[in-house]
């Protein structure tokens, strides 16, 4: 790193020469030495060893060096381009400055003039320590030099980067007349730009309107553009939009940098519409948009789910003469491979190919990622290869990718192979590598190999896995009904230090509650509670909801009483698990006192709730009050789901009969909803009951054509009635419907057949109406 303080002292350095120095001299000529020197720099071939090498010479000889050598050398250190060679150009000038400038370098050797000032003031910005600038013009004014407009404005820009912007304004408004200057359009753009950098876009824009006024200074379509890209950063799009209608009507013409931050701005917006229009006005306005303005564009699109119409604006930009660039490709590539649109992914990046575009790795990765993320894991370990056979290095996230993919597939050796092949490579594992295999070895019962693998990562300085990790495994195993393993990952999670928090407990109380071990998931919360972890609404809650599922409501009612008592309020969620579990139980009388205890709480009924009552009393012989609180419901304007549309439908067909439960049919498309298969459903099997079996067979139509796929269940169903029915034809009928939708016959069903159609069954002779594969004969089939 090269020095920034003026009083470090210098290291010792050995004199070496370099290829821009001589042996030394009676007469040593700084300018040519100085003139290569800079040269190097601008090729960027200058290391800052050699910049030293050329200063040690400096200060041997003692020969002054000439102002125009010394400041163009500072000049070209100051606006170098980082690179492998010089990383910090700015700060190398600052540190060789400071090395003439000792007391003990003897004679001057290079003495400061008002242009050198300025290059170091400038040299102090671009290395982001504005305050040494700020220290440099203390001492500029020191040695008695004139301050000169570019000073000045050099000054500006140390104050602004300082973020003493108000100071910055000040000087602009008042200081800079005293040093005999006139702030021109340069010196007000960086103090509106310090302005609007600090968030204080408003304040810059009256500080335009005060000098488009006063007319002090004619401001360019610059000072526009940064006040305008500073409204866009606030989020103060309309005042953005309006500064730029407010130019242009001033006569000033936007140019491609204005346009182009104004379509980034409303990209970022989603104002993708307006975006477009600006786009549009640009080209008809004569302004060529340059490769920032499409990628930028394109990249808005994509990043929205566009990608198609970010190709047609790609093949509009290749039409109007632009060559588009490898970001441009990428930027494309990346929005077909989020939206899985893999076959125009892998055209277009041949396409790129064949125009001369070398792939690098980001874009090897993109497509890697695309295929990934699609499951086409032996796609994309084919692009993995293909990338490597062209000499292009995957960096560690294609490396994070493959690997996740492959642990996705259950390929925990491939995974490996890639863990220790990257490390062969010399590149270190980061988290999501390490995540991906601990998650993989968690959920496939090694957790011998998933604990070492965390001691592996936290042996190179990576931080292990914390329990957010561990909670979305034990999460995940636990909806899949592996609780014991979920309970494995939790004692490994406790092993390795971790502490688990209320999600992880709750998630393992869910686990044995889904799993029906409702005393397992009770000591789990005496394990919480034991732990310090506060049990919360959601732990009473799957509490509640595990005892009601599994016939226990007695005990989901003690602990909901447990729950008043400290003083964890019921929710939603906690009333609709107990009305459940009392309506299954029978105890409708104490659901409908809970539903009002419910109410008087204060606590929010929605719609869950009225389908619990709702099906809760029919199914308890209630119906009537259940088709006077449907009424209510309609009278106040619920609006209620398909589902309790469902319940009702049954229910009418139970109490008022066919042409009221059809009228409530209809009443489903009449509020906005679809029919769902559960809906046809309960229709067809009511018409069945009633021996309506043509009309059954056009409600099936009917479902048929509405694109609702009949369940296997409800074919069973219809099977069954219609055979017992002795509706021999339409049974084979639908049990020919079983075949084409790859349904099987439930065990009841086939039972059924093979009691009527075996040798001793009532419908024996009938046997020729069913599709050939049912055709029993002696209580077996043929296959």
């Amino acid at each position: 790193m090269a020095r920034l303080c003026f009083t470090t002292p210098m290291p010792h350095l050995r004199r070496r020469y370099s290829s821009f120095t001589s042996p030394p001299s009676r007469r040593w000529d700084p300018r040519p030495a100085f003139a290569a020197a800079t040269e190097r720099v601008r090729a960027g071939t200058l290391s800052p060893e050699d910049a030293h090498h050329l200063f040690d010479e400096l200060l041997l000889q003692a020969n002054p060096v000439p102002e125009r050598s010394l400041n163009g050398f500072l000049a070209a250190l100051a606006r170098a381009p980082s690179s492998a060679t010089l990383r910090d150009g700015p700060s190398l000038a600052l540190a060789l400055f400071n090395r003439v400038c000792r007391e003990e370098a003897g004679p001057p050797v290079a003495p400061p003039t008002v242009r050198t000032y300025n290059i170091l003031m400038d040299s102090c910005c671009r290395a982001r320590r504005p305050d040494l600038g700020l220290a440099f013009f203390g001492r500029f004014l020191r040695a008695g030099l004139k301050v000169n407009l570019i000073v000045a404005s050099t000054l500006l820009k140390c104050l602004c980067h300082a973020r003493r912007t108000d100071e910055a304004v000040n000087m602009l408004l008042h200081r800079m007349s005293e040093f005999g200057c006139v702030p021109d359009a340069i010196s007000y753009s960086i103090v509106l730009k310090g302005l609007c950098d600090n968030s204080r876009s408003q304040q810059a824009l009256d500080l335009l309107q005060m000098v488009r006024k006063g007319g002090a200074c004619s401001l360019s379509v610059v000072a526009y553009s940064i006040i305008i890209h500073g409204f866009f950063k606030e989020g103060e799009v309309s005042k953005a939009c309006n500064l730029f209608h407010e130019m242009m009507q001033q006569g000033v013409v936007p140019d491609v940098v204005t346009y182009s931050s104004i379509i980034d701005a409303l990209c970022k917006v989603r104002a993708m519409d307006k975006a477009k229009l600006v786009l549009q006005q640009m080209v008809n306005n004569g302004v060529r948009p340059n490769m920032y303005t499409w990628n930028s564009f394109m990249y808005s699109l994509c990043k929205h789910g566009r990608s198609k119409e970010a190709a047609e604006f790609f093949n509009s930009m290749t039409a109007k003469g632009l060559k588009p660039d490898i970001v441009a490709y990428s930027t494309l590539l990346h929005g077909y491979a989020t939206e899985g649109c893999l076959t125009d992914m892998i055209n277009f990046f041949n396409s790129m190919e064949r125009n001369g575009i070398v792939a690098n790795c980001k874009v090897f990765t993109i497509l890697i990622d695309g295929y990934a993320k699609c499951g086409m894991t032996d796609e994309a370990m084919l692009i993995f290869t293909k990338m490597q056979e062209q000499g292009v290095s995957p960096n560690v996230f294609t490396y994070a990718i493959v690997t996740a993919a492959l642990c996705r597939m259950g390929r925990l050796s491939d995974a490996m192979e890639k863990l220790n092949e990257m490390i062969a490579m010399g590149l270190q594992p980061n988290k999501v590598v390490y995540h991906s295999l601990i998650q993989v070895f968690c959920t496939h019962g090694d957790l011998v190999k998933a604990k070492a693998l965390v001691s592996e990562m936290m042996n190179k300085g990576i931080p292990r896995p914390n329990i957010v990790f561990f909670n979305s495994v034990i999460n995940s195993l636990c909806k899949e009904g592996r609780v014991t393993d979920a309970h494995d990952i939790f004692d490994l999670a406790i092993n390795i230090g971790e502490r688990p928090d209320v999600i992880t407990f709750n998630s393992l109380i869910d686990g044995y509650c889904l799993a029906g071990k409702m005393d397992k998931a009770f000591g789990v919360l005496d394990a919480m509670v034991s732990s310090g972890i506060e049990p919360n609404v959601v732990t009473y809650n799957t509490l509640v909801g595990g005892y009601s599922r599994n016939g226990r409501i007695d005990d989901g009612l003690t602990l909901f009483r447990e729950m008043m008592h400290i003083k964890i309020k019921p929710t939603t969620a906690t009333y609709g698990a107990i009305l459940h579990g009392l309506f299954r139980a029978g105890r409708t009388f104490s659901a409908k006192k809970m539903f009002n205890e419910m109410i008087e709480s204060g606590t929010t009924v929605n719609i869950s709730i009225y389908a619990i009552i709702l099906g809760g009393l029919c199914r308890n012989n209630c119906v009537d009050e259940a088709i006077v609180l449907f009424e209510k419901l309609g009278a106040m304007n619920v609006k209620l789901d398909v589902g309790i549309f469902n319940t009702m439908i049954n229910a009418m067909y139970a109490v008022k009969g066919r042409e009221e439960a059809e009228d409530l049919f209809a009443a489903i498309s009449a509020n906005g909803l679809v029919p769902n298969a559960s809906s046809y459903g309960v229709m067809i099997t009511n018409l069945l009951r009633e021996g309506l079996v043509e009309e059954a067979d056009n409600m099936f139509s009917s479902m048929d054509k509405s694109g609702c796929a009949p369940s296997s269940r409800l074919l069973n169903n219809i099977i069954r009635m219609l055979l017992e029915k002795g509706e021999i034809s339409k049974a084979g009928n639908y049990m020919s419907k079983v075949d084409g939708k790859n349904i099987s016959l439930e065990a009841s069903t086939t039972s059924l057949l093979l009691s009527l159609f075996s040798r001793e069954g009532k419908y024996r002779e009938q046997i020729k109406l069913l599709p050939a594969k049912y055709q029993f004969f002696d209580g077996s089939s043929h296959s």
